[in-house]
């Protein structure tokens, strides 16, 4: 078992990572010691996007501010802040800023790591 690495984690003081148009912070999970559960804080600056993806688990995103869409199936569903976007393990999915602020969501994942794959179902290499 591993042990807990703290209890209390300041946001300031956690890695950022980036890719192209978005910022990304992993609030709690698995380099945290946990073994269950993930967090996720990223900004999508306007008009950007996450890349198409899917994970081994299911998500939930948290809008905090901004707008989006996320493609998924198929289909385009738009949100907003105070918003919470369900997303089922192993859909591909995309999501977008569409507003002209940037865009802050938290990702929350039952899962410690969380995976990530492409298209073609290969684990993708994330800065994170």
């Amino acid at each position: 078992m591993i042990a807990i690495a703290r209890n209390v984690l300041s946001h300031a003081t956690l890695p950022v990572a980036e890719l192209p148009g978005i910022t990304h912070r992993t609030l709690a999970g698995h380099e945290h010691g946990l073994t269950q559960l993930s967090i996720w804080r990223q900004t999508l600056a306007p008009g950007a996007a996450t890349p198409p993806h899917s994970h081994d688990t299911e998500e939930v995103v948290l809008c905090h501010s901004g707008r989006g869409e996320v493609h998924l199936d198929g289909q385009v569903h738009r949100f907003a802040a105070a918003s919470s976007v369900l997303l089922p393990r192993d859909v591909p999915h995309q999501i977008f800023n569409v507003g002209d602020e940037p865009m802050e969501i938290t990702g929350v994942f039952p899962a410690a790591p969380v995976g990530v794959f492409d298209l073609e179902a290969k684990p993708m290499q994330l800065p994170w």
